[in-house]
């Protein structure tokens, strides 16, 4: 039921975000040197690693780690790279992973290859069995400004507690989130 779910909304997204995704792709490319998509490595279900896209808000260049780790984030940061991460913009192409199974619209976020403790703990408490998300309870109970341990708790109650119902909550709480710009620190 999960997977249909994801599949009748990503279809329907991609079809109603078309434009707004071909805009932004365009302001990207227009704005700074590199392509419009950056691929990332993320661990998926049973740490599965699998190429993540989102649109490219940092410089080319830029090494591969968790923004926090960034001496100065926001030195990296392309001329609409603030804009895209606050309004989640950067996030649009992610329905790409989610047509293909790789990502669900609810679950984890996907972590960084190279996010050993994020990795670990989550794998120690079986959330690895679960599907990445391009949102999840972490997130819309604080998100960038969450401690690790914190995020792996929220990820296990997560684990217990879905169904469609709590899904669709989780996705309310997202659109309230964004439109609000809360819990984003870069």
């Amino acid at each position: 039921m999960k997977r249909l779910f994801d599949l009748v909304l990503a279809i329907s997204a991609s079809l109603i975000l078309l434009i707004p995704i071909v805009i932004v792709a365009l302001a990207v490319r227009l704005t700074s040197r590199g392509p419009a998509l950056y691929w990332s490595d993320r661990v998926g279900k049973n740490n599965k690693i699998f190429k993540m896209p989102k649109f490219r808000s940092m410089r080319v260049g830029t090494p591969a780690v968790a923004t926090h780790l960034l001496k100065d984030p926001t030195a990296h940061l392309t001329p609409i790279g603030s804009f895209l991460r606050k309004s989640s913009l950067d996030e649009l192409p992610q329905i790409w992973s989610i047509l293909t199974g790789d990502m669900s619209f609810v679950g984890p976020r996907p972590a960084l290859f190279n996010q050993d403790d994020l990795i670990d703990q989550r794998t120690r408490l079986g959330v690895d069995v679960l599907v990445p998300g391009l949102t999840g309870w972490a997130q819309v109970n604080g998100r960038d400004e969450l401690p690790i341990p914190e995020k792996v708790k929220l990820d296990r109650e997560y684990l217990e507690r879905q169904s469609l119902w709590f899904d669709i909550r989780i996705l309310w709480m997202t659109f309230e989130k964004v439109i609000r710009r809360d819990g984003i620190t870069h």
